[in-house]
């Protein structure tokens, strides 16, 4: 931005001053919004949604554990530990729902938002410990040990199974029926409580199958490999299925940018405002399942006085949380940097973690 020293250093001062503005108007609607947190409709969607799954798997788990100490089976057991694993996960996502709509205060300016993707975290490392490992164990052990189990246990336990396939299948479908009502494909599994349910339940239908297949192949050939080999297949999905899940929650716990639709749509708003002369740099960042922090980097066209650049700011960044509504907070930082320098920024160049 061009103009003596001293008329930079009063845009800039009035720039501030609009940005803290409009922060307190955000501590204030927040105040306002009473200490108890909201919940949405499809919060509450998929609150149900969990607790079905979650009422589902402590059932399945009983009876998955039972059946396999009576017929001594590793896969059943290791089924059993799925099915354990899944309900603390549960647990974890009921959590991250209610948690996640805390209003900001003063120790997170910000909200608690990414706590939605923190128990996220912990739930995809409860599947690698308590699901996938103890599959891997039960496995070997199988192998190990090279016992012979019961008929009548195995029959037993494959009537758990079958139990356990139509209750995993029912919360399953709940599952998927939620994420076609809030648009389907990558826009329903956008909320980290829901993917991880679907996730869940997809694995342990496969993985019921896959055990039911190895008690089968077991009992009519008398080879426990088979059993084995579905046990140690059922802890490589498992440890799959954490890894994709955990590194989703990782990325965003860190800062991952907002959608690409977003940040264009927040530039194109930015450039077609005929005070800023260019935009040197946009940032976003996610704050949670549906707040963004938005800030941009800009140079306004030369001769405006320190009214007026407050003026501009404050209609900007109106401008931005109507046209993107999960913009909670906006910043603006007026700037007069050279062209070289804004050119080398992540946000400029597209480099990962630039918006």
């Amino acid at each position: 931005m061009t103009g003596t020293p001293s008329e930079r250093h009063t845009t800039r001062t009035a720039e501030r001053n609009a940005g803290s503005n409009n922060e307190r108007a955000a501590e204030e609607k927040a105040r306002g919004s009473g200490d108890r947190p909201t919940e949405s409709n499809a919060d509450r969607r998929t609150r149900v949604t969990v607790l079905v799954a979650l009422a589902a798997n402590l059932v399945i788990a009983v009876a998955k554990a039972a059946g396999g100490l009576f017929a001594g089976s590793p896969a059943l057991l290791s089924e059993a530990a799925h099915s354990v694993a899944d309900s603390l996960n549960e647990v974890f996502l009921l959590a991250a729902l209610r948690r996640s709509r805390r209003p900001a205060d003063a120790r997170h300016p910000f909200g608690y938002g990414k706590e939605r993707f923190f128990w996220s975290l912990l739930a995809a490392v409860g599947i690698f410990v308590m699901g996938g490992c103890f599959s891997f164990f039960q496995g070997v052990e199988a192998l190990r040990s090279d016992v012979d189990e019961k008929l009548s246990g195995y029959v037993a336990g494959l009537i758990v199974l079958g139990v356990a396939f139509l209750a995993e299948g029912a919360s399953l479908l709940r599952a998927l029926h939620q994420v076609r009502k809030q648009g389907g494909g990558v826009a329903g599994l956008r909320d980290p409580a829901l993917r991880t349910v679907v996730a869940e339940d997809g694995t342990a239908v496969l993985g019921v199958t896959l055990a039911a297949i190895g008690m089968v192949l077991h009992m009519v050939t008398g080879q426990v490999v088979w059993e084995a080999s579905a046990s140690l297949a059922i802890g490589a999905l498992l440890v799959y299925v954490a890894y994709r899940l955990g590194r989703e929650a990782r990325d965003q716990l860190i800062g991952e940018a907002a959608d690409p639709e977003t940040g264009a749509r927040i530039r194109a708003l930015l450039d077609a405002q005929p005070e800023i002369d260019s935009v040197e740099a946009l940032f976003t960042m996610k704050m949670g399942l549906d707040a963004a922090l938005v800030a941009a980097r800009v140079d306004l066209m030369p001769g405006l006085d320190s009214e007026r650049v407050e003026e501009i700011a404050v209609r900007i960044k109106r401008s931005i949380a109507a046209t993107v509504p999960e913009a909670d907070q906006i910043f603006l930082d007026v700037t007069d940097r050279g062209a070289r320098e804004a050119a080398e920024s992540p946000a400029a160049t597209g480099e990962r973690g630039g918006a």
